[in-house]
């Protein structure tokens, strides 16, 4: 990350809306607060708090230091948020909420608070024979949103994570991005190489209010405040999920002016339907899609207004390569984990197969179908991708999540949240009719019920990143499912 040092020592490097730091003002930053960091005595170092100033210049200081960080996300559990600090060892804990883990963290004592970002330190004292393995030349520990309640560690290196830095600023650099906005946590391993590394390499003022700001929460963000964030921070570029590029489309279609600034934004996380990218665009929104996954390292193929194909998630990045194997799955290399947390020891992976079905055109671009596993064969043989006839639907329907099912029966049907009155059953009925007359018989929904629970992260059926937890749903829906089978053969 040495060549962040490169952008003028007065531009502004990092802003919060509390403090900013210049570049230089930055590498001094860094300097102090490695050596702090260095005279702790920890090894391995996991960082819990909101996004702004002290999570960014403690995670770069770690990385210049060399030493392994483990980011948590603010949404975890205690369960989870003690399994990923016993998964991985970690003797130092860096936190801006020190009341929550007081309690939590028994056996740990506090060594006192950092000068430079105010984030209090816990530590304890783990022997080497204890210390879980971890493979060589680790020095970032993401943990995946996952569909159960310990989710994955996977182990990355300094290598990879500058690398695809260096592939997304070399990218983005003929845009002349001098503003990101970043959105989403910082403990999100896109947001935090896409939109902390690779604006640092490029020159450019990372913009890191805290989620009070913008109202952002995995349980849903609040719109107001999300909108009033993007306004006031006049950025060039910014990372969304599929529902947050729902949410500003709707509110720019609604009358919220987009700003001016705007000059690239990527999407990615989830699958985003073609019909919602062309509103995004239709209402000044410059969205470019994008495919990625932890596993290697995040982003691994973008499209940027000079390299775009719509529908397609753009051509693979540098730093990686793609490739189908005869199934149609996608496998990727060059850009791989050393490993997840907890396997044995074993050599680099060389190649990573996603788990994602995809097709590569003649120019190199790719499209994403679905997963393997999501794929469902119903009782007439057909195989259906279930993300493909959900995108029809959700992008019609503004934040309602669905899930579509049908394995091992004659037809698709679907579970949609939160509908709560017959005006909300009727826009139901159309949209359905409406996506369904652009499928093919065997893909389109048959019928369908509502659910008054929502899907989201805090009741377990949504990951952190918004794709179903389809295992969960079917488990707590399997009667309703049933029945919307019984019902059709009763008629």
């Amino acid at each position: 990350m040495a060549a962040m040092c490169g952008a003028p020592d007065e531009r502004p490097a990092l802003e919060d809306g509390n403090g900013r730091l210049t570049y230089r003002e930055l590498r001094v930053s860094l300097t102090d607060e490695g050596a702090w960091l260095a005279a702790q005595g920890g090894n391995r170092f996991a960082l819990l708090a909101d996004n702004g100033l002290p999570w960014a210049v403690t995670d770069l200081a770690l990385h210049v230091l060399g030493r392994l960080s483990v980011p948590l996300p603010g949404c975890f559990t205690d369960a989870q948020l003690l399994h990923a600090l016993e998964d991985a060892g970690v003797d130092s804990v860096l936190a801006d909420c020190p009341d929550r883990l007081r309690d939590l963290l028994r056996g740990w004592h506090i060594e006192g608070r950092s000068p430079r970002t105010g984030l209090t330190l816990f530590r304890r004292v783990i022997t080497a024979a204890a210390r879980p393995f971890v493979p060589a030349g680790t020095i970032k520990v993401t943990y995946t949103s996952g569909s159960t309640a310990a989710p994955k560690g996977v182990c990355l290196s300094a290598a990879h994570l500058e690398g695809l830095a260096r592939s997304l600023a070399a990218a983005t650099m003929p845009l002349g991005i001098r503003r990101h906005l970043c959105l989403l946590p910082l403990a999100t391993l896109l947001e935090n190489v896409a939109g902390v590394y690779a604006p640092l390499l490029a020159g450019a003022t990372c913009l890191l209010p805290s989620a009070l700001t913008t109202g952002m929460s995995y349980s849903g963000p609040d719109t107001r405040k999300l909108l009033a964030a993007v306004s006031a921070a006049h950025p060039q570029s910014m990372i969304l999920v599929p529902e947050l590029l729902q949410l500003l489309t709707l509110a720019a279609e609604r009358g919220w002016p987009v700003p001016r600034s705007l000059k690239f934004i990527a999407v990615g996380g989830a699958s985003v339907s073609v019909s919602l990218l062309e509103r995004a665009a239709a209402v000044g929104l410059p969205v470019y899609e994008g495919y990625g996954l932890s596993e290697c390292a995040s982003v691994v193929c973008l499209n940027t207004p000079g390299s775009h194909r719509p529908g397609s998630v753009g051509r693979p990045l540098p730093h990686a390569g793609v490739q189908l194997t005869d199934g149609g799955e996608i496998v990727v290399s060059g850009s791989t984990m050393l490993g997840y947390l907890g396997d044995e020891p074993r050599p680099p992976v060389g190649t990573w197969p996603t788990g994602d079905l995809g097709e590569i055109d003649s120019d190199g671009y790719v499209y994403v179908r679905g997963r393997v596993r999501n794929v469902f064969i119903t009782s007439f043989g057909r195989n259906v991708a279930p993300e493909w006839v959900e995108r029809e639907l959700v992008q019609r329907l503004p934040q309602r999540p669905v899930m579509v099912f049908g394995e091992a029966r004659p037809y698709a049907v679907a579970l949609v949240s939160g509908v709560q009155d017959d005006a909300e059953v009727a826009t139901v009925e159309r949209v359905i009719a409406a996506a369904n007359a652009g499928l093919p018989d065997y893909a389109r929904v048959r019928r369908w019920a509502r659910i008054a629970e929502p899907f989201n992260f805090a009741n377990g059926l949504l990951t952190a990143n918004g794709r179903p937890r389809r295992t969960a749903i079917v488990e707590r829906h399997h009667a309703l499912l049933d029945a919307l089978y019984r019902e059709e053969l009763a008629s």
